[in-house]
């Protein structure tokens, strides 16, 4: 029988009895023909390959993730993944969205057509997550029918105003809930349910959403399981005790492994859903359910029936490994062709403007002044109690705390507060709302930070202790249209450009990882103190992500769901 490729002396893994067998498989059009012991003697092949008695499993699925996270285009993320096994994704374009809108989505997709790796995308459903903030865009119903009619969709994205889900049957999420169930029944949902049990738990199921991504807990995990719910486990959430629970009970159909955000210098450094499976070995994982969870769960989460397994009909994505425990990479192969050879060059292609001419060009703010920096209170003249947003390192959650300030000629006088400045500026030319709050913590203690990688509604973030450096670094992101940048007594320390909607760059991963490198080593020289500055800067603007929030609306509580003031009453 004449096939494409025949891959000989291989150790397959049978994804149906979660095992390794010795043997041989044979490749047509793409796919997998056969699995078995016939070789040479039975196939006329077009191209043998030695397998070396080294191991065969599928390549590897992250049926969750956000490509800006990792700030570069679908086309180096691609090829970043696949020389870490990864060949198939779900990711939702929801920064995109936030900056473009429709538009952003469409543009994302279209940039991923030629891709190696696939990608399947999630509609991005929490588009503005809150009406408590300003974004360049919205995605509203019509434009998820829009998509679903002419794009690859294969979901809807996490659902993330689960406060509105429980609370308001009125709310624009529950419409969209609505609209799913009753047009597109058999679209998969998926969740964001973070610490609901009981009741609020099951009405989020019953809504329609039956899957979380978000930090696991024996009592969380548990009742999602058993309500029928399944778990997508990110690093998160690999405690100690969850993995020891998901060793020791047999809920391996319930679950599988995802990354969510990977940042650049992650990426390149450790790996990408590889790195989650190696950490769940080396946490007592055997390797053979460690990859069912990150292949075949996920595939049958996502219904993508053709892949996920080493049998016959399935496409022939696989990984070919060196070293089982360590997940040591020698080839990947995509469609039964190799795409990724570890002893071979493996260099990315250059950088090309891949999407329209205004997405460079998405930061529509006039360069800003020292005023804008003054904080006007309103108040009569006095000491007050003011709310601090408080960092906590090894969290990306905001506490709030309270101290004494000053006004003095209608003026906050945040420079002698001990803490320091967080500003947030609108920047998609649609009114040029502004808010103001002291911050504090594990955050900077000098010198100042500027950045419009700001999620979700990326507008222009800056956190500072000085009116000068506040606002060079400012002025360096919108000069630049969009990046971070972080400044020390008149010195620009670090300086990432993000030009593609203010978020994304076309540089290749290993340029990008240095230059990421470089930011956070210039941010912890300023006292940042958090094993992740960027994550946690940059979520000081996400009004779902608990407790206390910045938007231009306003300080944000998270709980309540509503702004708040700076000032909350007078103490002398």
């Amino acid at each position: 029988m004449r096939v494409d490729v025949l891959i000989e002396n291989v150790r397959i893994y049978n994804s149906y009895f979660k095992r390794f067998e010795p043997g041989n498989t044979a490749v047509l059009d793409g796919k997998f023909i056969y699995i078995g012991q016939r070789g040479q003697e039975s196939f006329e092949a077009g191209e043998v390959i030695d397998g070396q008695g080294r191991y065969m499993i599928p390549g590897l699925i992250d049926i969750h993730l956000h490509i800006e996270s990792s700030m570069i285009t679908p086309e180096a993320f691609s090829h970043a993944l696949i020389k870490n096994g990864v060949t198939t994704i779900v990711p939702e374009p929801h920064e995109m969205a936030n900056v473009f809108g429709l538009e952003g989505v469409t543009e994302m997709i279209k940039a991923s057509r030629n891709c190696v790796a696939d990608m399947f995308y999630a509609i991005p459903s929490s588009v503005p997550a809150t009406s408590m903030e300003t974004t360049g865009g919205s995605i509203e119903i019509e434009d998820m029918d829009e998509l679903l009619r002419t794009e690859r969709i294969i979901c809807l994205g996490e659902i993330m105003n689960y406060v509105d889900v429980i609370t308001d049957p009125e709310c624009k999420t529950n419409k969209i809930l609505k609209h799913i169930r009753d047009n597109y029944p058999q679209l998969i949902i998926e969740g964001h349910v973070p610490k609901l049990l009981d009741l609020d738990l099951h009405k989020m199921i019953y809504s329609g959403v039956d899957s979380d991504h978000t930090h696991q807990t024996i009592e969380g995990m548990e009742a999602r399981i058993g309500a029928g719910m399944f778990i997508e486990i990110q690093e998160k959430s690999m405690t100690p005790e969850v993995m020891e629970y998901l060793i020791r009970h047999g809920v391996s159909e319930h679950y599988c492994f995802v990354t969510d955000d990977v940042m650049p210098d992650s990426f390149q450094r450790r790996g990408h859903l590889n790195h989650i499976v190696r950490k769940a070995i080396r946490m007592g994982m055997s390797p053979e359910q460690a990859i069912y969870a990150s292949t075949f769960t996920p595939a049958k989460r996502m219904r993508m029936h053709d892949r996920g397994a080493i049998a016959p009909g399935k496409i022939a994505d696989f990984v070919l490994l060196t070293d089982l425990n360590e997940l040591t990479i020698g080839q990947v192969y995509k469609e039964g062709r190799k795409v990724y050879d570890a002893a071979e060059s493996y260099e990315p292609k250059k950088a090309e403007r891949a999407f329209p001419a205004h997405f460079y060009e998405s930061v529509k703010l006039e360069k800003l002044t020292e005023a804008e920096f003054h904080v006007s209170a309103g108040e009569e003249d006095g000491r007050y109690t003011a709310r601090v947003m408080m960092v906590k390192d090894g969290s990306t959650f905001v506490e709030e705390h309270r101290t004494e300030v000053e006004v003095r000629d209608g003026q906050l006088m945040w420079q002698e507060s001990g803490y320091g400045l967080i500003a947030t500026f609108e920047r998609y030319g649609k009114g040029g709302s502004r808010a103001y709050g002291l911050i504090g913590g594990d955050t900077i203690k000098r010198g100042a930070v500027a950045t419009t990688y700001s999620h979700d509604n990326h507008n222009l973030l800056v956190v500072g202790h000085n009116l000068p450096d506040m606002l060079l670094a400012a002025n360096e992101v919108i000069s630049r249209q969009g990046g971070f940048c972080v400044v020390e007594n008149g010195e620009v320390l670090a300086s990432l450009h993000l030009p593609v909607g203010g978020i994304l760059t076309e540089e290749p991963l290993e340029k990008m990882a240095e230059e990421v490198d470089r930011l956070i080593s210039a941010m912890k020289s300023l006292g940042y103190r958090h094993y992740n500055p960027i994550m946690s800067i940059s979520t000081h603007s996400l009004p779902v992500s608990p407790a206390l929030k910045i938007t231009d609306y306003g300080l944000i509580d998270v709980n309540k769901g509503k702004v708040i003031p700076l000032l909350v009453e007078t103490s002398s």
